[in-house]
């Protein structure tokens, strides 16, 4: 008798072989025949759990989202209050780590979400869940900002994001080839002129 498959589980295998695919070869590298060689399924296996291309690249980008969201889950905005000006500081630098391209494995899921919103441009389809990461990731920061006292916390959140942002494209691409040491000095920098204007005000 056949072993039984765990569909659940197959899809999870089909997704991280396309994450796999992006991270290798960018976008185009996520086709359902590559997909599928790469997970060692014949084509109709992977057809059977993703419509195409598109539902692919969503399934491959959600599962690098996902990655980012159990790690910031592990910073509630409740550790950051009544924080010394020094503990913010950490605080704050430890928690935007967790989506920026400091270690091997959150450069790939980097990599995936950078090759995703880029390709949100001309895919209309792909629009709607560009912008709903982008609003996860402003929440997530400005809770965090608010809480250790930060003025105009949403102002404050929409530059953060902007510079996680600036500094993952500079660090996975060589329009910067910023080191992950300048990338860390350079969001640490930006946090202390942050909370400075935070103890002026």
């Amino acid at each position: 008798m056949p072993a039984r498959i765990d569909p659940d589980q197959r899809r999870r295998h089909v997704v991280e072989a396309a994450f796999r695919c992006v991270v290798a070869e960018g976008i185009d590298g996520a086709s359902l025949r590559k997909v599928a060689a790469e997970a060692g399924l014949n084509i109709g296996s992977v057809r059977h759990y993703f419509d195409g291309h598109v539902d692919l690249l969503v399934a491959a980008a959600t599962e690098a989202g996902d990655r980012m969201g159990a790690r910031l889950a592990r910073h509630p905005i409740d550790a950051f209050r009544d924080l010394t000006e020094h503990e913010a500081l950490d605080a704050l630098q430890n928690l935007v780590e967790e989506v920026l391209p400091v270690d091997d494995e959150r450069r790939d899921e980097a990599i995936v979400v950078v090759e995703f919103l880029l390709a949100s441009r001309l895919r209309p389809a792909l629009a709607p869940f560009a912008g709903r990461m982008a609003t996860d990731l402003h929440e997530v920061v400005a809770g965090a900002l608010e809480a250790v006292g930060a003025p105009n916390p949403e102002d404050a959140a929409r530059q953060l994001t902007s510079l996680i942002g600036g500094l993952t494209i500079d660090t996975v691409t060589p329009h910067g080839a910023l080191s992950v040491e300048q990338l860390r000095r350079t969001l640490r920098d930006h946090l202390r002129l942050l909370l400075t204007q935070c103890v002026r005000a």
